[in-house]
């Protein structure tokens, strides 16, 4: 993904802040222990002493300085141990405190950006954060099933499942989702509740209406000046760990659309990458715009869902103009 030095910046910022928030809370806790459990700051400072004293036996020649050293922290390890416990603390109290323990707040693992520097990307490149907002208020514990009768509530109440199951079990099955079905009913929502799931859990998510998504790549596939871009965007939506693709069959179709469309489909299954896609269109509606292939390709692998009912969100209008 391509950012510019003010975008970097402002990633790093936000890991330095991470930092200094945790190096605080932990200067606490040795404060309150050091004040609480009576001959464990001694040990602690003592330390840099026996360090001190082994590292000048092992350059006079003492070969077996060194394995003393790792006795004598160990035995002072164990004793600092016992002094917490006894006290009443947990054993990790004085550990040090990372947001994200896989590269301990540094954003990188040997030298590559790891899964939590790559969602701030996401975030802060695709607007991630207004997307946040909405999953305040769509998300599962907001959902309600009143808003459907008979056949439509059991669609509904299916589909519900199909997430819920999509969501758990997101790390160990790659699947992916189509909603179809009648304006309204709830096809973006069940995409949003799935995504706040998995941004919680610390998978990166990218979301696209279809208008931006094939815009998106029409500008950077024209746009010879921008070619790092192109790269850095089709990387993305090729490695994120869940790519949305909402109200498909909104934008202009025509041959470019259609062949990326189906490069970015097949690529993200050779890669067992999953893909979420809704559309107001009908089965035959979507064979008939796009091409066999595509059409091939989300009913052969994709769970379809088919949503009817009521339009929700004028249901919800009117019922506040009461």
């Amino acid at each position: 993904m391509t950012l510019n030095n003010t975008q970097y910046n402002t990633i790093i910022r936000i890991y330095e802040e991470r930092q200094n928030k945790n190096r605080h809370i932990l200067d606490e806790r040795r404060a309150d222990v050091y004040a609480n459990v009576d001959g464990y700051r001694e040990l602690d400072e003592s330390i840099a002493s026996i360090s001190v004293e082994q590292g000048k036996k092992l350059l006079s020649g003492d070969v077996g300085a060194l394995d003393e050293l790792k006795r004598l922290l160990k035995e002072l390890s164990d004793s600092k141990a016992s002094l917490l416990a006894a006290a009443g603390f947990p054993s990790n109290y004085l550990e040090p405190i990372y947001d994200c323990a896989d590269c301990k707040d540094t954003g990188y693992i040997d030298g590559r950006k790891c899964h939590c520097f790559r969602q701030a990307e996401i975030s802060l490149l695709y607007e991630q954060s207004n997307i946040s907002r909405v999953l305040e208020k769509e998300n599962f514990s907001s959902l309600s099933y009143e808003f459907y009768q008979g056949e439509d509530l059991t669609r509904f109440q299916n589909a519900v499942e199909e997430c819920k199951k999509f969501a758990q079990n997101f790390r160990l099955d790659y699947r992916n989702l189509f909603f179809y079905g009648t304006v309204g009913t709830g096809k973006s929502f069940l995409s949003g509740c799935i995504a706040k799931e998995l941004l919680e859990a610390g998978n990166s998510v990218i979301y696209f209406s279809a208008v931006g998504l094939f815009e998106a790549l029409s500008q950077f596939s024209f746009d010879y000046r921008n070619k790092d871009e192109l790269h850095g965007i089709y990387d993305d939506l090729y490695q994120c760990d869940l790519l949305i693709i909402d109200d498909l069959g909104t934008e202009l179709t025509n041959n470019f659309v259609t062949s990326q469309f189906f490069s970015c489909l097949n690529e993200r299954h050779i890669r067992k990458k999953s893909t979420i896609i809704s559309t107001n269109l009908s089965l035959e509606e979507l064979r008939n715009r796009y091409s066999d292939r595509i059409f091939s390709r989300i009913t052969s692998n994709y769970t379809i869902c088919k949503l009817t009912g009521p339009d929700i969100r004028i249901y919800k209008r009117l019922k506040k103009a009461e």
